[in-house]
């Protein structure tokens, strides 16, 4: 499992090209991957920008739990998890999810959990910047269609 935080822009698809996984490629069968990115819009309004807040150290740690709950729930090789922190614009990537299995199955659900699970469950804020002032952000969007978590999946 790898995660990482940062406070800059990321380009998704040039980290995925650059990044090598710790396990031989012929024993992965799938990667599925997510990037979320900034709307310049949320509830009906209009978003300039948005600032990312969140505790260091804690972020990770909650980060690492909820790839470890995949890990223990699918029959996964790896996952990758980057999250944006700090100032956004629209257009910007703030998360991406890479899952790495043997089986198709397992890499997408799992990949699937993870995005769901960390929206619900690691410690980050969001303030949006629109033209009537900053507002937080009370709650996420639900995805009623995350998978549990469960072990095992096959394709």
């Amino acid at each position: 499992m790898t995660v990482q935080l940062h406070t800059q822009a990321f380009d998704a698809a040039r980290l995925l090209a650059e990044y090598q996984p710790p396990f031989a490629a012929r024993d992965c069968g799938a990667r599925v991957d997510f990037v979320g990115y900034m709307r310049d819009f949320n509830a009906g309004r209009s978003v300039r920008s948005m600032f990312l807040e969140h505790y260091p150290g804690m972020t990770e740690k909650m980060l690492e739990r909820v790839c470890e709950q995949a890990r223990q729930s699918w029959d996964i090789l790896h996952v990758l998890l980057v999250h944006r922190v700090g100032q956004l614009q629209p257009g910007d990537a703030i998360v991406l999810v890479a899952v790495w299995s043997a089986h198709r199955a397992a890499a997408f659900d799992a990949c699937r959990f993870l995005i769901s699970e960390l929206k619900q469950s690691v410690p980050l804020w969001k303030r949006e910047q629109t033209a009537g002032g900053d507002d937080w952000v009370a709650h996420n969007t639900a995805d009623a269609g995350a998978p549990p978590a469960r072990r095992g999946s096959t394709d």
